[in-house]
This record gives structure tokens, sequence and C-alpha cells, in this order.
């Protein structure tokens, strides 16, 4: 996938600094080291790297999970409005963002004056394209601590915008019924890798996935400096610092590096594989013709 964005880029012309951030994503950990049972390497930090969002998944589901599993009534909720072309992506999703604070800046304020209730949540912004119709779909989902608060974002959100960029129909709510799964679609970080090139041949149970990666890069590049995910109207509880331990040299260790043609780590000594992944042929035949980097 990273090498589709580099091309992407290429094609459109550009060799900058998202280039090197691509390529400092495409070797992420593609160098390890093993000692005394322990794996040693280097993660990129990349918003747009699947393994380095994967452990910011993990984290954000250990701290949030304990709270959310106490709001008994908790709401999923979806906040859209109409979808944008790729030159005004990165302006509409600003506009997102400071009219979620409008509402709930509106709200604490009236709270502290003894007028409403505070709206409590947590909430991540998302992106999804449109192959067909080259446009880009911002919009918010989030997990409120009861219908209540669900309600009140929707009637804010519409009333915001107004009927020129955004209806009813597109909101929506639903009662929390599994709070982990929940929490897994909130916490995307972004967008969609795998998009249906036709909605409709989804629906018929017809479609095969793509990854339009011209796309995905226009959707990192709007995101930049915007933050992504974050809660409102709540602490989380006080972690207990985690226990660290004193770096030590070691005389005997491996090295590995990765071979994306035995899509494992080999033994620089010996080319004994690590992990021994054998990835299915679905994804091979994904990621060897379901590549699209042109469409925009």
């Amino acid at each position: 996938m990273v090498l589709g964005l580099i091309d992407a880029n290429n094609n459109k012309g550009l060799n900058g600094e998202w280039k090197k951030s691509y390529w400092n994503t495409y070797h992420c950990q593609d160098r390890v080291f093993t000692a005394e049972g322990k794996l040693h390497g280097t993660y990129c930090k990349n918003r747009f790297c699947t393994l380095c969002c994967s452990i910011r998944k993990a984290v954000i589901i250990n701290q949030y999970l304990p709270v959310l599993n106490t709001w008994t009534e908790a709401h999923f909720v979806t906040l859209t409005i109409k979808a944008v072309r790729a030159k005004t992506l990165h302006a509409a999703l600003r506009s997102i963002l400071r009219c979620f604070h409008w509402i709930t800046d509106k709200h604490r304020k009236r709270y502290e004056r003894g007028k409403g209730i505070e709206l409590k949540g947590i909430k991540s912004l998302e992106c999804n394209f449109n192959p067909k119709a080259k446009t880009y779909n911002p919009h918010l989902h989030l997990i409120v601590e009861n219908k209540e608060m669900a309600d009140i974002l929707i009637a804010e959100w519409l009333q915001r915008w107004g009927p020129k960029w955004t209806a009813k129909i597109a909101q929506h709510s639903r009662k929390v019924e599994n709070t982990e799964r929940d929490l897994i679609e909130i916490i995307k970080y972004g967008s969609k890798i795998f998009t249906e090139p036709d909605i409709n041949n989804k629906l018929k149970g017809k479609g095969e996935a793509k990854i339009f990666v011209s796309a995905l890069d226009n959707i990192f590049k709007a995101m930049r400096d915007l933050r992504i995910f974050e809660r409102f109207g709540f602490n989380l509880p006080k972690a207990s610092k985690p226990t660290t331990e004193n770096s030590k040299v070691v005389q005997e260790y491996d090295e590995w590096v990765f071979d994306a043609k035995h899509f494992d780590w080999l033994n620089t000594e010996n080319e004994e594989c690590l992990s021994d992944y054998k990835p299915v042929s679905e994804l091979i035949h994904l990621l060897n013709n379901n590549i699209d980097t042109s469409l925009e």
C-alpha cells in the first residue's frame, strides 16, 4: 500500500517530505533484533502506518474501554456533511471540527450556569472516498453517554450547518450493544483502507474492494495537523506509572531483515524466517491487482 502511495505522489509530480514520510513507513520495523526472548526495532510513528496505528488503537482501547463500559445507555452517533472535492477537503475537515467544538463549548457553558447537561463522549474524524463520484465524505463518529446527548448533538449539528450542507437523514444514532466493537469502529484513524468501487455492487454481493491510494494520499494530507481522536466532557482516571527497565548491553543477539518476497523477516546469518507468516491468497490478489494509483 505504501509503495502505491509513493507512486501516487510520483504521478502528481511531488517529491517532497510526504514521499520521505511514506518511505519511512515502508521501512518501519524492517530491521529488528532479538535477544533474551525480546524483539527490538524502530517505529516510524506515522499516522498512516497500519502497524503504528494498531499500537495506538490498543492503547486507546485499554484507556477508554473501562470508562465506556460504565455507560449503560451509551449511543453511537454519526455526524456528516455533504461530500466535497479534494481541493476543499482540508477546509471542510477544519470546519467540521470547529462546528463540533462550538456545540460542546455552548453546552459546557450552559451546564456551568445550571441550564442543561454537559455533553460527554469520545469522537473521531474520518473521511471516505467515493470512487464513482470522485468525492470525499468527511464525518465524525462518536460514542456519547446517553440518548439525550445523541439527540442534542444531531439537532445542534443540523441547525449549525443548515439544509445546504447536510440533512437529517444523513445523521445516525443507535444504542451501543457491543462497547468494544463500537470503540474499535471509532478509532480507525482517518479513513477506510479498502473501498468498494461501486456501492451498488457491494449491496448485491458482487463488489471487490480496491485501495485507491491517490485518494488516500489526499485524505492523509488534508488531515495533517488535525486532531483525529479526542474525548470531551470527562477525564480519564489517573493511570499508574509503568515500570521501566534499565537498559543493558547484550553480547548475543540475532538480526532480522524483512524480505517482501517471503512476507517475513530473514535472519542475516542463516536466512531463517522469524514469523513463518503465510498471507492468504485473497490478500495477495488484492495487493497485486487492486491498488489504484490514479483515481482521486
